[in-house]
Protein backbone atom coordinates (compact mmCIF):
# COMPACT_ATOMS: atom_id res chain seq x y z
CA UNK A 1 0.00 0.00 0.00
CA UNK A 2 1.21 3.56 -1.13
CA UNK A 3 0.79 6.52 1.14
CA UNK A 4 -1.90 8.37 -0.96
CA UNK A 5 -4.14 4.71 -0.72
CA UNK A 6 -3.34 4.47 3.10
CA UNK A 7 -4.16 8.33 3.78
CA UNK A 8 -7.29 8.31 1.41
CA UNK A 9 -8.62 4.86 3.24
CA UNK A 10 -8.54 6.92 6.56
CA UNK A 11 -10.27 9.92 4.91
CA UNK A 12 -13.03 7.98 3.52
CA UNK A 13 -13.79 6.29 6.60
CA UNK A 14 -13.91 9.73 7.79
CA UNK A 15 -16.26 11.36 5.43
CA UNK A 16 -18.92 8.34 5.75
CA UNK A 17 -18.78 8.64 9.37
CA UNK A 18 -19.45 12.78 9.09
CA UNK A 19 -21.97 11.61 6.42
CA UNK A 20 -24.21 9.87 8.81
CA UNK A 21 -23.58 12.59 11.63
CA UNK A 22 -24.84 15.31 8.92
CA UNK A 23 -28.19 13.33 8.43
CA UNK A 24 -28.49 13.41 12.03
CA UNK A 25 -27.68 17.59 12.19
CA UNK A 26 -30.14 18.04 9.57
CA UNK A 27 -33.14 16.25 11.45
CA UNK A 28 -31.79 17.75 15.41
CA UNK A 29 -30.78 21.36 13.51
CA UNK A 30 -27.23 21.04 14.83
CA UNK A 31 -24.14 22.10 13.25
CA UNK A 32 -21.78 18.86 12.75
CA UNK A 33 -19.04 19.93 15.33
CA UNK A 34 -22.05 20.29 17.29
CA UNK A 35 -23.25 16.46 16.85
CA UNK A 36 -19.30 15.93 16.86
CA UNK A 37 -19.40 16.58 20.22
CA UNK A 38 -22.47 14.75 21.78
CA UNK A 39 -21.04 11.73 19.44
CA UNK A 40 -17.81 11.94 21.26
CA UNK A 41 -19.26 12.54 24.82
CA UNK A 42 -21.54 9.65 24.06
CA UNK A 43 -18.90 7.24 23.34
CA UNK A 44 -16.09 8.01 25.57
CA UNK A 45 -17.08 7.92 29.21
CA UNK A 46 -14.41 9.41 31.37
CA UNK A 47 -13.28 11.75 28.53
CA UNK A 48 -15.60 14.64 29.21
CA UNK A 49 -13.79 17.74 28.89
CA UNK A 50 -13.50 20.33 25.74
CA UNK A 51 -9.49 19.38 26.11
CA UNK A 52 -10.05 15.96 25.66
CA UNK A 53 -12.40 16.50 22.57
CA UNK A 54 -9.75 18.69 21.35
CA UNK A 55 -7.04 16.54 21.69
CA UNK A 56 -8.67 13.56 20.56
CA UNK A 57 -10.81 14.20 17.76
CA UNK A 58 -7.94 17.04 16.45
CA UNK A 59 -10.56 20.24 16.63
CA UNK A 60 -9.75 23.86 17.15
CA UNK A 61 -10.29 24.50 20.94
CA UNK A 62 -12.61 28.06 19.38
CA UNK A 63 -14.96 25.97 17.34
CA UNK A 64 -15.20 23.66 20.25
CA UNK A 65 -15.81 26.43 22.93
CA UNK A 66 -18.45 27.44 20.66
CA UNK A 67 -20.41 24.37 19.97
CA UNK A 68 -20.20 23.45 23.92
CA UNK A 69 -21.71 26.90 24.37
CA UNK A 70 -24.76 26.59 21.79
CA UNK A 71 -25.07 23.06 23.02
CA UNK A 72 -25.70 24.59 26.98
CA UNK A 73 -28.09 26.62 25.68
CA UNK A 74 -29.78 23.87 24.05
CA UNK A 75 -30.12 22.36 26.97
CA UNK A 76 -28.16 19.16 25.02
CA UNK A 77 -24.94 19.45 27.45
CA UNK A 78 -24.23 20.69 31.16
CA UNK A 79 -21.05 21.52 32.55
CA UNK A 80 -20.05 20.77 35.87
CA UNK A 81 -16.99 22.24 37.67
CA UNK A 82 -14.50 19.30 39.33
CA UNK A 83 -14.51 18.72 42.77
CA UNK A 84 -10.28 19.18 42.99
CA UNK A 85 -9.61 21.12 40.10
CA UNK A 86 -11.69 24.07 39.62
CA UNK A 87 -10.07 25.36 36.19
CA UNK A 88 -11.33 21.89 35.27
CA UNK A 89 -14.99 21.26 34.20
CA UNK A 90 -16.35 18.27 32.96
CA UNK A 91 -18.72 18.19 30.05
CA UNK A 92 -22.14 15.82 30.53
CA UNK A 93 -24.92 15.25 28.07
CA UNK A 94 -28.52 16.02 28.99
CA UNK A 95 -31.69 13.92 29.02
CA UNK A 96 -32.73 16.06 26.07
CA UNK A 97 -29.55 14.43 23.84
CA UNK A 98 -30.73 10.89 24.19
CA UNK A 99 -32.86 10.91 21.42
CA UNK A 100 -30.02 11.93 19.08
CA UNK A 101 -27.41 9.58 21.02
CA UNK A 102 -29.59 6.72 20.13
CA UNK A 103 -29.72 7.92 17.05
CA UNK A 104 -25.86 8.19 16.40
CA UNK A 105 -25.54 4.57 17.94
CA UNK A 106 -27.84 3.28 15.59
CA UNK A 107 -26.13 5.21 12.62
CA UNK A 108 -22.21 3.87 14.29
CA UNK A 109 -23.70 0.31 14.13
CA UNK A 110 -25.07 0.43 10.25
CA UNK A 111 -21.41 2.27 9.80
CA UNK A 112 -19.45 -0.54 11.07
CA UNK A 113 -21.36 -3.34 9.62
CA UNK A 114 -20.65 -1.33 6.25
CA UNK A 115 -16.82 -1.33 7.16
CA UNK A 116 -16.82 -4.76 8.38
CA UNK A 117 -19.01 -6.06 5.65
CA UNK A 118 -17.33 -9.88 5.25
CA UNK A 119 -14.74 -10.17 8.05
CA UNK A 120 -14.72 -12.49 10.63
CA UNK A 121 -14.61 -11.85 14.74
CA UNK A 122 -11.30 -12.85 14.44
CA UNK A 123 -10.12 -10.71 11.44
CA UNK A 124 -12.46 -7.76 13.46
CA UNK A 125 -10.11 -8.38 16.67
CA UNK A 126 -6.80 -8.75 14.97
CA UNK A 127 -8.04 -5.45 13.09
CA UNK A 128 -8.80 -3.90 16.54
CA UNK A 129 -5.16 -5.07 17.30
CA UNK A 130 -3.53 -3.67 14.43
CA UNK A 131 -5.61 -0.81 14.52
CA UNK A 132 -4.14 0.49 18.30
CA UNK A 133 -1.17 -0.59 17.43
CA UNK A 134 -0.48 2.29 14.60
CA UNK A 135 -2.37 4.36 16.56
CA UNK A 136 0.25 4.15 19.33
CA UNK A 137 2.91 4.23 16.91
CA UNK A 138 1.64 7.23 15.64
CA UNK A 139 0.93 8.66 18.97
CA UNK A 140 5.09 8.35 19.68
CA UNK A 141 5.91 9.77 16.03
CA UNK A 142 3.79 13.19 16.86
CA UNK A 143 5.95 13.22 20.29
CA UNK A 144 9.52 13.33 18.52
CA UNK A 145 8.81 16.18 15.94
Amino acid sequence: MNTTDFLVNFRQMTKLHESILKQICEQYRLSLIEATIISFLYNNPGKDTAGDIVELRMLSKGNVSHAVELLIQKDLLRRTPDGNDRRKIHLSLMPAATAITDKIAKAQDSLYAQLFQGLSDNDRKEFDRLNSLVAENAKNAMKKL
